[in-house]
């Protein structure tokens, strides 16, 4: 069962990814506080945007990097420079440095799902795909379970050697990367090098896979945007990862601002969706790995499993209009749906295209979700800054995954493998109708 220790390996990566990505909205309060720098509510979506903005571009450049270098040496490369770039956070001394530590942080952990997804690739058969981007995607929800008690806790009690606990915050995180890096090294090789891999688990891997061409060069970019599938994906991502980074970065400042809670209340409770969302991950794949075992297509289980994932969204337009005790209980339903909506989404390129280009793919689809981040970030700080609240906010986020969902099934029509074959000039291959 090697390959299930490969995934939550993965698994812990993305849960340093998102533990390090909280670490701001988590510590914005402290800051301002305790450094006097003044951030308005749009000058905060701003340094989400700088976050996004680099994540987006770099998660196509760290697909990109993945199909170059191949998953070992890229994960590893990746996650050095992006634990540094956390712990930059904690030199900051003005609004600026914030804004470029940002645009660092996300330069580096663009590189991290296509990294996933490209190792997911290497080391699962294609009825297990779906559930193992389920336990990939579930290090989200640990890193933001750990995040919010484990930051307030620095945050009240990490004044250490006369540095600001806000600092420690930053440089506490940027190490756990670094410790990681090191059980990377030690333990991660493509199934082919792996050398504890039993033959009966390899016969397994590749089953019902294309067998590992001796050619790995990545196919050119340009071929792969000729096919309206890899434009669906990107699109649906775009409209699902607005919504999900509007409820990611802002439900700390939601909590604080309209419910006011304090850091250690926060704290307590802003786990809780987070671990919806670790079911959500583990549902949404398996339930998708479950129509398989049951013979259903492909393309029938990956858009039942999204369909179910996407319908639960809508239940955040409600959010601004109960009591505390139902916000926490609808936006649990929120990260429950997005994360196995996620799952799913993640898992398509490797449904549909070869091995060499899943990195890739997995690149310009989580691009374009950040540049819906970016989008609906700033709309929303906008929106808040001129007294419109949340309430108008929260309907478009609630009713964004139905729209990616219907993108889905018309730029989608068929979850298969696409028959792309390189030319000479490794250009022109016909799209699939």
């Amino acid at each position: 069962m090697l390959r299930w220790r490969i995934s939550i390996l993965i698994s812990f990566a993305i849960a340093i990814s998102y533990l390090d990505r909280q670490t701001l909205p988590l510590a914005i309060e402290e800051i301002k506080a305790q450094s006097g720098i003044r951030i308005t509510d749009q000058q905060f979506a701003l340094l989400n945007t700088a976050f996004l903005a680099a994540y987006g571009l770099m998660y196509l450049g760290g697909g990109r990097l993945m199909d170059w270098l191949g998953t070992r040496r890229g994960f590893a490369l990746i996650m050095v420079f992006w634990s540094l770039a956390c712990a930059s956070h904690g030199l900051a001394g003005s609004l600026m440095m914030l804004v470029v530590a940002r645009l660092v942080l996300g330069m580096g952990e663009g590189g991290g799902f296509p990294a996933g997804t490209r190792a997911v690739a290497e080391w699962f058969p294609v009825k297990e795909r779906s559930s193992a981007m389920g336990v990939v995607n579930a290090g989200t929800a640990v890193g933001g379970i750990l995040a919010p008690p484990l930051i307030a806790l620095v945050l009240m009690h990490g004044d250490w050697f006369g540095i600001s606990s806000w600092r420690w915050v930053f440089f506490l995180t940027g190490a756990l990367g670094l410790l990681w890096t090191f059980w990377w090294i030690w333990d991660y090789y493509p199934p082919e090098k792996h050398p504890a891999l039993s033959n009966t688990e390899r016969e397994l891997i590749q089953s019902g896979s294309p067998p590992v061409q001796v050619d790995q060069t990545p196919i050119p970019l340009s071929q792969l945007l000729k096919y309206r599938q890899t434009w669906g994906i990107m699109i649906a991502k775009f409209l699902s990862d607005a919504a999900w980074y509007l409820i990611l970065f802002w439900l700390p400042k939601y909590l604080k601002t309209e419910h006011g809670f304090d850091i250690k209340t926060v704290g307590s409770v802003a786990w809780i969706p987070h671990a919806a969302a670790g079911v959500g991950c583990l549902i949404g794949g398996g339930f998708s790995s479950y129509l398989l075992r049951r013979n259903l297509s492909l393309n029938s289980a990956r858009k039942l499993a999204l369909g179910a994932s996407a319908i639960l969204m809508p239940s955040l337009m409600l959010v601004p209009h109960v009591s505390v005790f139902w916000v926490i209980v609808l936006f649990s339903f929120g990260y429950f749906g997005q994360q196995s909506w996620s799952t799913l989404v993640m898992t398509l390129p490797t449904d549909l295209y070869p091995r060499r280009a899943v990195g890739t793919v997995a690149g310009l689809v989580g691009l374009g979700g950040a540049m819906g981040g970016i989008a609906f970030g700033q709309f929303s700080g906008y929106l808040l800054d001129h007294g419109y609240g949340y309430t108008p906010v929260l309907t478009i986020a609630g009713s964004l995954h139905v729209i990616a969902f219907i993108v889905i099934l018309l730029m989608v029509p068929s979850v298969r493998q696409l028959p792309i074959q390189p030319s000479e000039r490794g250009a022109d291959a016909a799209p699939v109708p």
